[in-house]
């Protein structure tokens, strides 16, 4: 069938007189246009036919049939040719503006769905904004249109402006959004005016500074001079706090007036004002950071004073907060009094929170001055009248003790002087570092009076109830053991609530209150709560056996808790009905996995924490434990706690461990890991291992013995090598026999390093130490392995550390090794240069804890290579003699440092000797020679190229740390050189210095690190771009350090972000021209910096800017 065919025949069904017919007919249409766009497309005149009746559909009397047609052109506005796109936009409008309210409705949703629907990009997007905006744009400007359609068109241009920002910035567009949209700032309903303060704020971020500067200072600060009317400073409060959220850098020039403004405004009588106030302050404190700094301590006592307005509550204001705070059950009868459905003054306490979290939230560095201020405020309105204020107010203070948990410990620990406004006061004749930690201990007796006042308050809604607990929960997160004094009032609330039966309104709050029950019992010592445990232990085990799943993975999880602070245990009823309870719950295959995983956990906390009670058992527990089907994750931990903790024997140990080994002969990868941490476990525990547990254990082994799996690997030799020392002269030989040959291939691997090669080194020791004559085969087998290899690539530092490490267990090996393989670096000597790598890397490991004095000519000979023309050979020669030298640092090292001054072919070499010998001192060793070094870094690093130089400073950085008080002082003087090469020295040598995390060195870091990082502001790019690194490196060492200082360092860092052109230069390549950014690096340092900032704990001055600045 043709596609005329197909249409003309949807036509007929969508002309019935039959409102199915025409339903049908659309819904086809739709269907073969989603299936095939192209359905549609033929003859021009069909198309037009098609449409036609769609829209003569949109007028339909049955509104199923009027809203599919809708969805029709939602499809064929992606397809649909220009001149059509125009007609249906025409018609659209036609209908909007009509005066037929359920066609004006439809034809409204019409607009929406294909302006929502058109393709972002292509050429159909553009003709159609430019076709639909300023047909949109004068409907706005027409007096007659009725305040409904209004409203549809500006959501329809909301859309736009969010959809195609890019057409809607044109500055050329006629008439101009802003020009339209503002005189409907004066529009006499109330929902227009919200409307188009909604699009208008959507619109600034893409209009021109200058006229956003305009809006502002002949719209939004007029409005608030005195005589202007409530409706009108309504609506500009509203918009100012619309314009905040979507483009702050328009209201910040202005923040001054506008702040001044708002505060006037909140104080008239006038509680939808004040209320849009609030608002737009928590907007500006949010936003504009920065900006609104100077007006917070005002902007909080505006906070404080509006949490507490009740115009409606009778009692007498100087005692409100602490008849509000009490929460009794007669104060709520007696606050019912005063409840009135047309009270709005709620929506101002709400407000008026909001604003206090806006502050909580920006100011981190503000705590303790929140919680003189703040908190206090907060505390006396636990017990507000409406729910949602109350629950809101609860919220607010989750987040002060949240933002105490990300920096309370760092403010009160780290640097004094970032607690902005800290001061100390006398507490019994000591003095008492005022921090939010010692001010929150301080007003916990306050809180929780409050607080479980309004949760044993009968009438409180289980919502509301869930919300105290959480509340309570953070508290405990923060102040581990902080309710003490208040346990049986706690165990008594809890109580109440666990009593109840369990519904769906109820199990969320019992979980929640479990839940903080769990951690309640983990940070309390016992005698706090054991006067009141007899009375909730019926409750916790009747819920520890609820159906549903989350209420008894929580019970499981109180009783693991309970257990855990009651240890020993030697009896107690209670004791054995849990462990009755988690063995039914084991022995049951249809348990919820989260159920059985608590109950697992408790099994081992009895064994831990009630040994003489479980003893007596016949483990049917284990038996039901351990399975060898399904998830046995939780299995595998407990054991290993239970192996680690508890008093076990032989029996149990041999039990478990062939449980393991079951599991380890399972494939796939998943919990291996967590096996081979079981296992060791298992093995440590045994009186005596079973002299048949080697030659079984091994060959289960041997399949982890493969670069396939690294960290597999580095477990599976850390227990070969557990069972070497454990039982030496059984193991050996298996060792030998199944897995020797195969580490030697892993030795040599480049894939193995760090922690894994860790590993193989660890083995390579145990094997020595079980049989000492393997020592004398183990060298040449390594040395075998890597020569055979051919295929593959191999790593000679690895290997030489494995000789290392085995002369380092068996000394007596030492002097036939330096002498087979120091042949092989005499001149005479016709060796490949692999050979003479792995000699001279072998050389070094063992001159590292052997002195080479003796065998000085070795050391002379690794001097020489110095010359060789292959690169590998000069850097493991720089390797052994800068390990030599740490052998020998009285004779060696004035070699290196007269090298290092004198030949410059071999400096660069000469410098990574010493970073050796920097590298791998003792601090002892290092203070010794430190005054040795100090000087010829410095000194051949200032003209040297950055390679050299980042050698040197490495080496300077680390020097510094070993004595700070005489070298943090000298790098200090540097920093106003001449020489940019010896500042970018300094700035490199700082960045190594962050590692050093003792508090003497901070505090002498301290007062100079801002004189360091000032350099950012440096003439020299590379100084500009090494300062930048050297910053973002101390946000992310030592963030407290840099935080009191960020409003310093932080506009040199903004103008790090701005592209220079003056560094940019067009470079000629052959025929083409290609521009070279020069800025580019040090632009993404900056960006990098900014990163850090924001994810560190001095974070408030880097949103500050992004939010600000940003696009």
């Amino acid at each position: 069938m043709t596609k005329a065919y197909v249409m003309n025949g949807l036509i007929e069904k969508m002309q019935s007189g039959d409102q199915d017919f025409r339903y049908m007919g659309l819904n086809d249409l739709l269907v073969e246009i989603k299936q095939d766009p192209n359905s549609f497309l033929g003859e021009e005149a069909v198309e037009n036919k098609v449409l036609r009746q769609v829209l003569q559909l949109v007028e339909d009397k049955i509104s199923e049939v009027k809203n599919q047609a809708v969805k029709c052109l939602g499809q064929l506005i992606k397809i649909i040719r220009e001149p059509q796109m125009v007609f249906v936009v025409d018609k659209l409008i036609e209908f909007s503006a009509g005066k037929d309210e359920e066609l004006r409705d439809i034809a409204g949703l019409a607009l929406k769905t294909i302006t929502s629907e058109l393709p972002v990009e292509g050429k159909m997007a553009a003709k159609a904004c430019e076709k639909l905006t300023p047909k949109l744009l004068l409907q706005l400007t027409n007096p007659e249109i009725a305040p409904e359609t209004l409203l549809e068109t500006l959501s329809i241009l909301s859309i736009l402006i969010i959809r195609f920002p890019t057409y809607l910035s044109d500055p050329s567009l006629e008439p101009t959004p802003l020009s339209v949209l503002i005189p409907l700032l004066n529009h006499p309903r109330a929902a227009v005016r919200k409307r188009a303060i909604t699009t208008l704020a959507q619109f600034l971020p893409l209009t021109q500074p200058q006229s956003a500067s305009q809006l502002v200072q002949t719209v939004v600060l007029p409005a608030f001079a005195s005589g202007t009317n409530a409706d009108r400073q309504r609506t500009i409060v509203q918009l100012v706090a619309a314009v905040a959220r979507h483009s702050p850098h328009h209201v910040a020039p202005f923040m001054k007036d506008i702040v001044n403004g708002i505060i006037k405004a909140v104080s008239k009588d006038d509680e939808e004002l004040r209320e849009s106030s609030l608002q737009a302050l928590e907007a500006l404190v949010l936003r504009c950071p920065a900006e609104i700094a100077s007006f917070l301590p005002i902007i909080i006592n505006i906070g404080k004073e509006y949490i507490k307005y009740d115009p409606n509550y009778a009692g007498d204001a100087s005692d409100e907060d602490e008849e509000m705070a009490d929460g009794e059950d007669e104060d709520d009868e007696e606050l019912d009094e005063y409840s009135d459905d047309e009270d709005t003054s709620y929506k101002i306490r709400r407000s008026a929170t909001k604003l206090l979290a806006a502050v909580i939230a920006t100011r981190p560095e503000l705590l303790v001055t929140l919680y003189k201020e703040i908190s206090p405020a907060l505390i006396s309105r636990f017990g507000d009248r409406e729910v949602t204020v109350r629950v809101e107010i609860w919220a607010t203070y989750g987040l002060l003790l949240s933002q105490t948990a990300l920096y309370g410990g760092s403010l009160q620990t780290k640097d004094a002087e970032y607690i902005v406004g800290g001061k100390r006061k006398r507490d019994e004749g000591m003095e008492v570092e005022e921090t939010p930690y010692t001010l929150l201990r301080d007003q916990v007796p306050s809180f929780a009076k409050a607080l479980l006042a309004q949760l044993k308050s009968p009438k409180t809604p289980p919502a509301t109830l869930q919300a105290g607990f959480t509340l309570l929960h953070q508290l405990l997160t923060v102040l581990p053991g902080s309710l003490s004094a208040q346990a049986p009032l706690v165990l008594s609330n809890t109580r109440a609530v666990l009593s109840q039966s369990s519904t769906s309104s109820t199990s969320a709050l019992q979980v929640t209150c479990l839940s903080f029950l769990a951690l309640f019992f983990s940070t309390h010592s016992p005698p706090t709560f054991n006067g009141s445990l007899e009375s909730i232990l019926p409750v916790l085990l009747r819920s520890v056996g609820e159906k549903h799943p989350r209420l008894a993975s929580e019970s499981f999880r109180v009783f693991s808790s309970l257990l855990n602070a009651l240890k020993p245990l030697k009896n107690g009823d209670w004791v054995e009905r849990i462990y009755n309870e988690a063995v039914r719950r084991l022995s049951d295959h249809e348990t919820d996995a989260e159920v059985r995983e608590r109950a697992e956990e408790v099994i081992g906390d009895l064994w831990i924490s009630a040994i003489d009670v479980v003893k007596t058992k016949n483990r049917k527990e284990w038996e039901a434990m351990c399975r060898t089907s399904g998830r046995t994750e939780g299995a595998v931990k407990v054991i290993t706690r239970v192996a680690r903790e508890a008093e076990i024997g032989d029996d149990w140990v041999n039990g478990c461990v062939e449980w393991v080994l079951t599991l380890l002969r399972r494939s796939g990868r998943s919990g291996k890991s967590d096996i081979f941490s079981c296992l060791d476990a298992l093995l440590r525990r045994y009186r005596s291992l079973p002299a048949d547990l080697p030659a079984t254990l091994i060959p289960q082994l041997k399949p982890f013995i493969s670069t396939s799996d690294i960290s597999l690997l580095a477990q599976a030799l850390s227990i070969i090598a557990l069972l070497l020392e454990l039982s030496p002269v059984v193991t050996f030989p298996e060792v030998e026999r199944e897995v020797l040959q195969d580490i030697y291939a892993i030795a040599h691997s480049p894939l193995v390093s760090g922690v894994p090669f860790d590993s193989v080194l660890a083995f390579f020791a145990a094997l020595v130490e079980a049989d000492m004559q393997i020592a004398t085969h183990i060298v040449p087998n390594l040395v075998i392995s890597i020569e055979r290899d051919v295929k593959n690539p191999v790593s000679q530092a690895n290997v030489a550390k494995c000789v290392g490490q085995v002369v380092k267990s068996q000394h007596t090996i030492a002097a036939g090794t330096i002498a087979e393989f120091s042949k092989h670096l005499r001149p005479t000597s016709k060796a490949r240069p692999s050979q003479i790598v792995l000699s001279l890397l072998v050389m070094g490991e063992i001159g590292r804890f052997i002195d080479m004095w003796a065998q000085q000519d070795i050391f002379n000979q690794a001097i020489t290579h110095f010359a060789s023309e292959q690169e590998e050979v000069r850097t493991a020669a720089a390797f052994a003699a800068g390990n030599m030298a740490v052998g020998n640092l009285q004779h060696f090292l004035p070699v290196i440092v007269k090298m290092v001054e004198t030949d410059s072919q071999r400096r660069l070499l000469s410098l990574h000797a010493l970073k050796e010998v920097v590298t791998h001192c003792s601090h002892g060793q290092l203070e010794i020679v430190a005054d040795t070094l100090w000087v010829p870094l410095f000194q051949n690093s200032e003209n040297s190229e950055e390679t050299t130089r980042n050698v040197a400073a490495a080496c300077l950085g680390k020097l510094t740390t070993t004595h700070p008080s005489r070298y943090l002082p000298q790098l200090h003087d540097r920093i106003r050189d001449p020489n940019p090469a010896a500042r970018a020295t300094v700035l490199a040598a700082i960045r190594y210095t962050f590692a050093e995390t003792s508090q003497t060195f901070n505090e002498l870091l301290s007062p100079l690190l801002m004189d360091f990082l000032s350099l950012i502001s440096d003439p020299d790019l590379t100084v500009r771009r090494l300062a930048l690194s050297a910053l973002n490196s101390a946000a992310r060492a030592k963030p407290y350090l840099i935080a009191p200082h960020l409003s310093t360092i932080l506009p040199s860092l903004y103008k790090e972000t701005l592209l220079n052109p003056n560094l940019i230069r067009t470079v000629q390549m052959g025929p083409w021209t290609h521009k070279v950014d020069d800025g580019l690096e040090a632009r993404k340092t900056a960006y990098e910096t900014l990163y850090t900032l924001v994810s560190r704990q001095c974070q408030f001055g880097a949103i500050a800017f992004l939010i600000t600045y940003l696009p």
